[in-house]
């Protein structure tokens, strides 16, 4: 039975989103998270008039946020963007961000929230606590731009089927989103690829040949330091991006975090329990035995793994995008393009088909809430609503006209010099002009939709993307006969979008059977599989059977059943039934 929800209030029983999210999703602030890729038609927004709404009070006032994701280029709002947006709203933020894995759960348990709390995945402890509103009657009040935005995905806004409330605005995930890119994970150096005389790359054995024969030719780098075949991140949860995830990704699967859903029965499966993925792992542990794997793949930080990326001396990195940009900035400030890297669909073989860019929909899940302690939460709503309207959006997006862009024949175009700098130097030009920095704080039009002028709210449009890749990266895909690296993947128009979006953003019950087996599964895992890797080849059969059992006798398989009770209500759910 449905409960009533008191509108404007906070309310002590909800669900909770599995820490399985983070398998699908980044610690960056940037927008490629880990989360799966989605395609939707993109077309204009109806109009630039806003709806009547109360005056916008800018009377200056602090308020504190806590982000479960670091954002190590947040300059305090100091920068051209943030500046501008307190001009517009009398708001400044002051960040908390947990660089403490724990830091989330101990503020939920504190009982002093702050005013704005981005928890990701652990948005159930805060609910939970009866800690943040439910933000029906202030978006419905303060929220015209909000309600334009999320447009007909309002159900996928409502915490569950039991708690029909709105706790969470989600800013993850850009609305009615087109991607035009590829950023992971199966990656190459341009140098590689080039002097393999720009091979098929289909398969991992396609991969590691170019791999092999690079290292082989390149035992050690220009500066004299030892070439490294393949490098991997183990390191907390970044496992789950560079070693487990691409597991499903290289079988056939989509990315649905740690659980694999049958398309037509929506059946649930611990992901590492299908067959295909024990072959996956069978590779990796080929890789380690002939020595093409970095054998400090599962003891590096991740600030060790970058630096050796930036060194050059990397061949094949398989991780997202996001997980390794500071070490192509320094790439391409040290002008080592040649060591940068392409992305390209790589299987375990030819029998199944690269599923990246299987569209999932408007997914909702991770985004802001608003503390019950936050004083004039409906500012807060339209601090929210701004950054959601036109301006805000063409603001956060593309910067301050005649700074950062300029409107020319009435399209906005970025000069080369600005262009320059946000190829060369990402991370200072975020920095300094906020560009970029508030995706995950605000919700947002994904790439690929118009305003209402016929210009792309987003940089990311084909013609843009291709306008920031460096000469080398065009040399590379002009040889294959692509414009980006996207061509190399099947298009989402091969494939129906999923009725229950990404799994890894399912909330589920705080007290589900679910939640406390899962809690149970993942230390397996994290243990289990570098030492499977690691093992010698004629070990691997007896480990892979012994890591099965062991799942098994941790309720694996009551996992399974309660999950997928909860993706077949979530698609009652979102259907509207």
């Amino acid at each position: 039975m449905k409960r009533k929800i008191l509108k404007g209030t906070s309310l002590l029983l909800a669900n909770v989103m599995l820490v399985s999210a983070l398998a699908a999703c980044g610690s960056s602030g940037d927008k490629e998270e880990t989360k799966q890729p989605e395609s939707t038609d993109a077309g204009k927004t109806e109009t630039t008039t806003e709806t009547t709404q109360p005056a916008m009070d800018t009377t200056p006032i602090t308020y504190t946020m806590l982000a479960a994701d670091p954002s190590p280029d947040w300059n305090q709002m100091q920068d051209d963007v943030g500046k501008q947006i307190t001009a517009k709203t009398g708001i400044t933020l002051k960040m908390d961000f947990a660089t403490d894995a724990n830091k989330v759960s101990l503020v939920a348990a504190s009982g002093e929230y702050p005013d704005i709390i981005s928890a990701k995945g652990s948005s159930n402890l805060f609910v939970d606590a009866g800690a943040v509103l439910e933000l029906s009657d202030l978006i419905d009040k303060y929220g015209p731009n909000l309600k334009k935005v999320y447009g007909d995905y309002w159900n996928r806004l409502k915490w569950s089927t039991d708690d029909e409330g709105i706790y969470v605005l989600p800013t993850y995930d850009g609305v009615n989103n087109t991607y035009f890119d590829a950023g992971g994970a199966f990656t190459l150096q341009h140098q590689a690829v080039e002097e393999a005389g720009y091979p098929q790359i289909k398969t991992v054995k396609d991969y590691e040949k170019v791999i092999a024969d690079y290292v082989a030719k390149h035992p050690t780098t220009a500066d004299g330091q030892k070439t490294l075949g393949l490098s991997l991140l183990a390191d907390d949860w970044r496992i789950m991006i560079s070693v487990t995830n691409p597991a499903f990704q290289a079988t056939g699967a989509s990315d649905d975090g740690e659980i694999y859903i049958d398309p037509k029965t929506y059946q649930a499966t611990f992901h590492y329990r299908r067959p295909e993925e024990k072959e996956y792992f069978r590779w990796l542990n080929h890789m380690n035995d002939i020595g093409l794997l970095d054998p400090e793949s599962f003891v590096q930080k991740e600030d060790q793994y970058r630096s050796k990326i930036a060194q050059g001396r990397v061949v094949g990195v398989i991780d997202q995008k996001w997980g390794f940009q500071q070490a192509i900035d320094t790439l391409k400030k040290d002008g080592k393009l040649s060591a940068t890297y392409g992305f390209y669909s790589v299987q375990l073989d030819d029998k199944t088909v690269d599923h990246t860019f299987e569209p999932t929909g408007f997914m909702g899940g991770y985004g802001i809430m608003i503390s019950k302690d936050a004083k004039n939460p409906e500012r807060i709503i339209q601090l929210l609503d701004y950054l959601a309207s036109e301006e805000g959006q063409v603001l956060v997006n593309w910067g301050i006209e005649g700074k950062h862009y300029n409107v020319e024949n009435g399209k906005r175009v970025i000069p080369q010099d600005v262009q320059d700098k946000k190829l060369n130097d990402a991370s200072n030009f975020k920095k300094t002009t906020g560009i970029g920095l508030w995706n995950n704080y605000g919700p947002h039009y994904g790439d690929g939709v118009q305003d209402s002028t016929g210009n792309y709210f987003t940089t990311n449009f084909p013609e843009q993307i291709q306008n920031s890749y460096s000469d080398e990266d065009k040399k590379v895909l002009a040889a294959y006969g692509k414009t980006t690296w996207k061509d190399f993947f099947p298009s989402e128009k091969e494939f129906a979008a999923k009725p229950w979006g990404a799994a890894w953003n399912l909330p589920v019950p705080s007290d589900s059977d679910a939640n406390i087996i899962y809690n149970k599964l993942t230390p397996i895992v994290r243990k289990r599989i570098p030492e499977i890797i690691l093992s010698k080849p004629s070990e691997f059969d007896a480990k892979w059977d012994a890591f099965m059992a062991e799942l098994d006798k941790n309720d694996v398989k009551k996992y399974e059943e309660e999950y997928t009770k909860y993706i077949q209500a979530r698609v009652d759910l979102w259907s509207g039934k």
